[in-house]
């Protein structure tokens, strides 16, 4: 990695049951993960923890979350008992500075958003995790320096997972279309992937005014995890490369991409 830093991940999660599946996107995270030097903690922002403040999750064994409905037993069944690290979450508040995020000492835990990907990446939970809020009173701009403070977390051995969907559209499932994209869907992450890989970070913040973005991103909460990486990639110098890219039922991009 360059300057000796972890890397940075963005993870199309899609569908919880992929913490119980073996699909090429699962693969692909467990492969990563075999890929690279074993961080020191995990920090995760996920789509899933969308309140209004930034918070960090402080607590030395944080619960496993089951926020959905409608799934099989088993995935309400499984836990990811990963500890926490007050000690991270504290340096996410001091690198923050001067944006505050306060500490969650009990309310929070790990969503799917964040165990459903660790649980293949890291299955013996054993590597401390702590999970970054999305602040829904904020605008895009605020998450994309955010995301820039936490790149200094990289240099000690900090790995910075960003779990959503690029294109995450639940009104617009197509169960016809299984491994496909709406051609929105597929203009919009053919968009980002480009700006990632080729461009400047910062073009992400121009994307409220692409013409696919209301259908790509009708809800903010799975999207903004990508201005986290963004943001790292900006502060780092540095270009994303495509992990993993794909599509699932019509309107749901899985890309996961990776800054070194």
């Amino acid at each position: 990695m360059t300057d000796g830093r972890m890397p940075a991940v963005f993870v199309g999660h899609g569908s919880p049951m992929n913490a119980l599946e073996d699909n090429r996107y699962t693969i692909a995270w467990s492969e990563l993960a075999a890929s690279m030097a074993r961080p020191r903690a995990i920090v995760c922002v996920s789509a899933h923890w969308f309140i209004n403040a930034s918070a960090v999750t402080a607590m030395t064994e944080p619960r496993t979350i089951h926020d959905f409905f409608g799934f099989p037993p088993a995935l309400f069944d499984m836990e990811y008992p990963a500890p926490g690290s007050p000690e991270l979450a504290g340096q996410i508040v001091e690198v923050a500075a001067p944006l505050w995020v306060g500490l969650d000492h009990d309310s929070w835990g790990l969503d799917h958003g964040t165990w459903s990907v660790l649980a293949r990446m890291y299955p013996e939970a054993d590597i401390p995790v702590v999970q970054l809020s999305l602040d829904a009173s904020k605008p895009h701009e605020h998450h994309y320096e955010l995301g820039i403070h936490l790149d200094a977390l990289r240099r000690d051995g900090v790995l910075v997972l960003c779990s959503g969907n690029i294109v995450h559209h639940l009104g617009k499932i197509d169960p016809s279309k299984p491994e496909s994209g709406f051609p929105w869907a597929e203009r919009f992450d053919t968009r980002v992937r480009e700006i990632m890989t080729e461009g400047a970070p910062s073009e992400l913040l121009g994307l409220r005014s692409h013409p696919d973005f209301p259908l790509a991103a009708p809800t903010p909460d799975h999207y903004l995890p990508l201005l986290y990486l963004g943001g790292i990639a900006d502060a780092a110098g540095t270009k994303a490369e495509v992990v993993i890219d794909g599509y699932a039922y019509g309107s749901l991009s899985m890309t996961s991409l990776l800054v070194a």
